[in-house]
């Protein structure tokens, strides 16, 4: 994504990463075209789950890795787990006891570290915008989830997943035409990046989409959003490869988190049997 942005704009690079998953998934959805729910309870979860978990994720990432590290942005998407619970607990009717709940402010209070701690690591002038929106992003993975657990436990996820990129295709399509994005990016200068995004869309997306969504299918909403956790600590290696600096304001706030998602997976596994 970040080396994506140095060629297209961050709404290029988001409709780029779904176009491309979508094109890549696109045998799978017509093979299981007859299957697709029409204008009833399933539909409309697909739906969400194309808008909250793929289009609005994608637009806010792209537009934040402008102005922030990567390692930063993935320490940050460990909020997922969180905001998965509390979306869960006032809209699904899953009810969260005391101990999860200390866990989710533990891991926003390490969000907040990390947002305010910018402006002492090498941030300065980069407005606390861009850091919102990977937390409104995590949000919206958060509400996702919960409905693919929800909503759709009659479907694969490898339908789900089709077909949420079905949905998205037609509207992609249109707005990579019309921001521009064919008439640049084949060019000399641009084709490397390229690559990168089409990497990005179908293995960073689609093909690690296709194996969420089926650990989702699997396990608990929670539980599946924990994988997350592992994000912050690959973002933050690829960080400091590409040269980016990081301190002790990043690990502080990071380790918060840690500390509120494992507060919240030590009440899960006390709670069985």
């Amino acid at each position: 994504m970040k080396r994506g942005l140095e060629s297209f704009s961050a709404m290029q690079v988001a409709e780029y990463r779904l176009f491309i998953s979508g094109l890549a998934l696109l045998p799978l959805a017509f093979r299981q075209l007859k299957k697709i729910p029409i204008w009833n309870k399933e539909f409309l979860a697909i739906c969400m789950v194309a808008i909250f978990g793929n289009l609005l994720p994608a637009i806010l990432f792209a537009t934040a890795q402008l102005k922030l590290p990567s390692g930063a942005t993935g320490m940050l998407n460990s909020l997922v787990p969180l905001f998965t619970l509390a979306v869960g607990f006032l809209f699904f009717g899953v009810s969260p006891i005391l101990r999860q709940i200390l866990g989710v402010l533990i891991g926003l209070v390490g969000a907040v570290v990390l947002i305010f701690g910018s402006s002492q690591i090498g941030l300065e002038g980069v407005p606390i915008v861009y850091s919102l929106m990977v937390i409104a992003a995590t949000l919206c993975y958060g509400i996702s989830v919960n409905t693919i657990k929800s909503w759709l436990t009659d479907m694969s996820a490898f339908q789900i997943t089709a077909f949420a990129f079905f949905v998205l295709m037609p509207f992609m399509v249109l707005g990579l035409f019309y921001n521009g994005f064919f008439e640049i990016a084949f060019e000399t200068e641009n084709q490397l990046n390229l690559g990168y995004l089409t990497i990005l869309g179908i293995v960073g997306t689609a093909g690690a989409l296709l194996l969420f969504n089926q650990l989702i299918k699997f396990t608990s909403a929670v539980f599946a959003s924990s994988v997350t956790y592992m994000i912050p600590i690959v973002a933050m290696s690829w960080g400091l490869l590409d040269g980016e600096e990081l301190n002790l304001f990043h690990a502080f706030g990071f380790i918060l988190i840690l500390v509120g998602v494992y507060v919240i997976s030590r009440v899960k596994s006390k709670a069985k049997p």
